[in-house]
């Protein structure tokens, strides 16, 4: 059984592929910059700063339809549908023998997760009168997912192609979430940001130590 188990770990592809491995690690050291620099700016604070203040949403929100379509997205970071997705990624690695990326999105995803729900209270940065909002969690799991299926990719691509489709996949994932969260009144623009930055932090180095761990106990 532990055989098996080591045998599969050893020929299942990289959790973080050689590469994006160094600009995504040089990528999580400007993220964990940001974070920590939004989060003591914006400390204690429950107003919206200027930066804020012209990409807030008016006091009816997002009309229809998109507050529709806002919603659906703001869903997938709910517990119950980013369950629903955690799924079947894990689903997909295990037919795929991704065993690695597996360990990734359980991990990866789930100190995202954590990261951003232990911030909020120390930051106490706070949205509508005392809803803590710094960081966003649900920006930085979209994010977050979005890395792990640049990671899948990145084994097709070459560096430069790959590096691009890791950042452009962030991007836009971590942009849609941060337009539905700031459009239906949820968080602030900066919350957004922060959140993504939280994603760029724990995803490439959960990744280098899921290799290194979970690598070494499989032999390679």
């Amino acid at each position: 059984m532990k055989e098996d188990v080591r045998d599969r770990l050893s020929t299942s592809p990289r959790a973080l592929p050689l590469v994006v491995r160094t600009p995504s690690l040089v990528t999580a050291g400007l993220g964990f910059v940001v974070l920590v620099a939004l989060g003591l700016r914006f400390a204690g604070d429950s107003v919206p700063s200027a930066f804020d203040a012209p990409l807030l949403p008016g006091p009816d929100l997002i009309p229809d339809p998109w507050w529709y379509f806002a919603t659906a997205i703001d869903f997938c970071g709910e517990p119950v549908g980013s369950t629903l997705i955690v799924a079947l990624i894990l689903g997909g690695c295990l037919l795929t023998r991704r065993f690695r990326t597996a360990v990734l999105a359980v991990a990866g995803l789930g100190l995202t997760v954590a990261v951003t729900s232990v911030l909020k209270p120390l930051t106490g940065r706070t949205i509508h009168g005392g809803y803590l909002s710094f960081p966003s969690g649900h920006t930085a799991f979209a994010t977050a997912l979005a890395l792990l299926g640049a990671y899948v990719l990145a084994d097709r691509l070459r560096r430069g192609t790959a590096v691009a489709v890791m950042l452009g996949l962030a991007v836009l994932a971590g942009g849609l979430m941060a337009w539905a969260e700031v459009g239906l009144g949820a968080h602030y623009p900066t919350d957004t940001i922060g959140g993504f930055a939280a994603a760029l932090v724990v995803m490439p180095v959960t990744g280098y130590w899921v290799d290194r761990i979970v690598g070494r106990a499989g032999g390679s």
